[in-house]
């Protein structure tokens, strides 16, 4: 079994950044590719990120150059760092066991001023 659990998220003005966390339990991270994804209101679910357990790294266009992606296998713990934030990234962010399929309950980003 594997809960994961996200934090970060917040209220944060048009240009800010926000490093997103999601903490793992169990014993498969350390070989589990991670992926983060978004969804916004009345959006389907989409993947920004994923990370394999060399930390090989993998974004979609839409995100390169502003999202970045990290983990540390110690704490069992994946990061999404999102710089200049856009009101389109306003979304609940999640994270996910790529091939297990477990996710997180999610954590809002929300950006306005």
């Amino acid at each position: 079994q594997v809960q994961l659990v996200e934090s970060g998220g917040g209220l944060v003005q048009p240009g800010g950044s926000l490093r997103l966390s999601c903490a793992a339990s169990g014993s498969i991270f350390s070989r589990t590719t991670m992926g983060w994804y978004r969804q916004a209101p009345g959006k389907q679910r989409e993947l920004v990120a994923t990370i394999n357990p060399g930390s090989s790294t993998v974004y979609p266009e839409s995100v390169k150059g502003r999202f970045t992606v990290s983990r540390d296998n110690a704490k069992k713990t994946v990061y999404l760092q999102i710089n200049n934030l856009r009101p389109e990234d306003t979304a609940v962010y999640y994270c996910h066991t790529v091939g297990s399929d477990y996710w997180g309950q999610g954590t809002q980003v929300t950006v306005s001023s």
